[in-house]
């Protein structure tokens, strides 16, 4: 049988099976009568061996794509558990956001080049010659920076790594951590958010937020070590820095899955491969976010403490980007999936 066989013969039952998930979108499964819970069921287990054949067949990408968004949509909705389950949440963060990750790695790996790859080649060049960070980023940014690096920063301030101890002292030390930490997570998710949303201008809203943002944190960064503060600087981002620059790509990654939601929709109209793809992009995104939380809890209560020596900030560090790295690469790894 041929492609084109094949596909008018099953249509209908993919058509069907697409209808029993868009009333899923509205009640839960265990509203569906027994005749359509056993309807979906069939349907379901065709659908695997649909998209099966067709892989081993290799009759379009574009074809595979569609089934396997069904298949996904399917398998979610079949296997979850109800929404607002906490329980799901956590499962969500330990299985599903990196077996998503995982099954669209390519619009991250292009992101972290375009947010790394800026932030790596600017962080060069302007600290070989840190006259050009005044072209990137404004003077009265790059005083500050330096100077909250510096060791004439006031005491106490917050964000900053002065040798301050009646600071961290004092009776509302945690009060005043905690609100650093809800300023970083209001700030980091931000950036992030900008990253994200920005795809659904064709992707390029994201491309052009990852540049920025690479470009702008490189040129601080070659900046402050250029005039002699690396010491201070490095030791207070190598540990939060893990979750929070890789997260930030994660999200523009996102971004990226939408526009080519819209640029390549498939078998689907526009709208239909934006609600698709799109579901897929915002779970990424919030697993971005849940990233950035613990960017900010270790930006608000580690990175800047004093009682840490910096040589035990450099071993902690090493071990987060490691653990972020294992995380999104093995999670949920040895989990069913669709």
């Amino acid at each position: 049988m041929n492609k084109r066989k094949f596909v008018a013969r099953r249509a209908v039952a993919w058509h069907r099976f697409e209808q029993l998930l868009d009333r899923l979108d509205t009640i839960s499964l265990r509203r569906f009568s027994p005749a359509e819970t056993a309807e979906f069921s069939r349907l379901f287990r065709e659908l695997c061996y649909d998209l099966s054949l067709i892989r081993s067949r290799d009759w379009g990408r574009g074809l595979v794509s569609y089934l396997n968004d069904l298949v996904s949509r399917g398998h979610n909705a079949f296997y979850s558990s109800p929404p607002g389950n906490l329980a799901q949440v956590a499962r969500f963060l330990a299985v599903g956001f990196p077996q998503l990750f995982r099954r669209n790695i390519g619009y991250f790996l292009t992101a972290a080049a375009l947010f790394f790859g800026s932030l790596g080649i600017t962080w060069a060049v302007v600290q070989n010659n840190p006259a050009l960070a005044t072209r990137i980023v404004d003077a009265q940014t790059l005083r500050q920076a330096e100077w909250m690096y510096s060791d004439h920063s006031s005491k106490g301030k917050p964000g900053s790594q002065a040798d301050d101890e009646d600071w961290q002292n004092a009776p509302d030390f945690a009060g005043q951590r905690s609100f650093m930490a809800g300023f970083y997570v209001l700030n980091n998710v931000g950036i992030a958010f900008r990253c994200f949303a920005s795809g659904i201008l064709g992707g390029v809203g994201s491309v052009v937020f990852l540049l920025y943002n690479g470009i702008f944190i490189g040129a601080l960064a070659g900046d402050i070590i250029a005039t002699g503060h690396s010491e201070k600087f490095l030791s207070f981002v190598v540990s939060h820095g893990s979750f929070e620059l890789t997260a930030i790509a994660v999200a523009g990654g996102a971004g990226l899955m939408l526009g080519n939601s819209l640029i390549h929709p498939g078998q689907r109209t526009r709208l239909e491969s934006l609600r698709v793809r799109g579901l897929e992009a915002i779970q990424i995104a919030c697993g971005a976010g849940a990233m950035l939380v613990i960017a900010a809890l270790i930006e608000a209560f580690w990175s800047p403490s004093v009682a840490i020596p910096n040589p035990v900030k450099y071993a902690g560090g090493g071990v987060m980007w490691i653990l972020v790295f294992v995380y999104l690469s093995t999670a949920g790894r040895w989990e069913s999936k669709p």
